[in-house]
């Protein structure tokens, strides 16, 4: 059997041109002028062989990927090959969770040259610091990566994939930003998360807290009922009321009893009785006796 006839042979074939493809800028050498975009190629060409590589950048270069969708964790692109129909490729990248990027957000905005520099097109290698604090990367590793193409080659990356890669290369080395958008959060995202933090930490040093402020209610609930201070010195005077039966004259007669003088009479003399107990015990020598 010949490896033409091998099912996982694919001979060499002419894409149909396209008119209005994307195409790279890069005309020979290597793809990915920026450290992240090489990072980045660094993934698919760990992955594929040469020869498949080849022919991505040769698709890259002659403008057959006829578009690119960039999503938080998903790359969407149909790419033109010797068939009519242009295939589809996904790329689909893991996202970090809310809780690691908003530890993130919170480390990146205490540095407002990380702010400035991506705004100018830099990524500064310290952001991979800031990201690897929480737990997290924010390139992709090998692991993070899923590819695929509706193309018959068995091979993945196929050079499909490898030709979307490689424009996406110089993509991010345009707009960093757009290495966000691969682990789950837009350029506009980004910047609002950044810029609320900037605003309360701003609010924060312009309004410093009093002294002695309270904390919390839940960062003290272990031990709430703990004095802060010692009572050694506090004092409490307990005194009969003035007028008997205050609370009472005060809310009047309800309105739900049918005998209502009767019903305030019962309840005066109850109170009373309450009353009396609780001085008792106040200053009585055992405390802890109950009512």
């Amino acid at each position: 059997m010949t490896d033409r006839g091998y099912w996982g042979y694919f001979p060499p074939s002419r894409p149909i041109p396209v008119e209005d493809g994307i195409k790279a800028r890069t005309k020979r050498g290597r793809f990915g002028e920026r450290w992240w975009s090489q990072r980045w190629l660094a993934i698919l060409e760990s992955l594929g062989d040469s020869a498949r590589m080849q022919r991505g950048r040769a698709y890259a270069r002659k403008g057959q990927v006829r578009n690119i969708d960039l999503q938080p964790g998903l790359v969407s692109a149909r790419v033109q090959g010797s068939r009519r129909t242009p295939y589809d490729v996904q790329i689909e990248i893991d996202p970090l969770s809310d809780v690691q990027w908003e530890q993130a957000f919170d480390a990146l905005s205490g540095q407002a040259i990380f702010t400035a520099q991506l705004l100018g097109g830099e990524m500064p290698p310290e952001v991979e610091d800031v990201f690897r604090a929480v737990g997290a990367a924010l390139l992709p590793g090998k692991g993070d990566v899923e590819m695929n193409c509706s193309c018959p080659d068995w091979a993945n990356p196929c050079k499909h994939t490898a030709a979307v890669f490689y424009l996406l290369a110089e993509a991010f080395d345009d707009d960093p930003f757009q290495t966000f958008t691969l682990r789950g959060r837009t350029r506009e995202q980004v910047m609002k998360a950044l810029r609320e933090q900037r605003a309360a930490a701003t609010w924060a040093d312009e309004h410093p807290a009093p002294a002695g402020a309270p904390e919390p209610l839940e960062e003290c609930t272990a031990d709430f009922w703990t004095p802060r201070e010692s009572l050694g010195d506090f004092e409490v005077s307990i005194k009969p009321p003035m007028v008997d039966s205050a609370l009472l004259k005060r809310l009047g007669a309800p309105s739900f009893f049918h005998r209502p003088e009767a019903y305030l009479a019962a309840l005066t003399l109850a109170c009373q009785s309450v009353t009396d107990r609780a001085l008792a015990l106040a200053f009585q020598e055992n405390p802890r006796e109950e009512l």
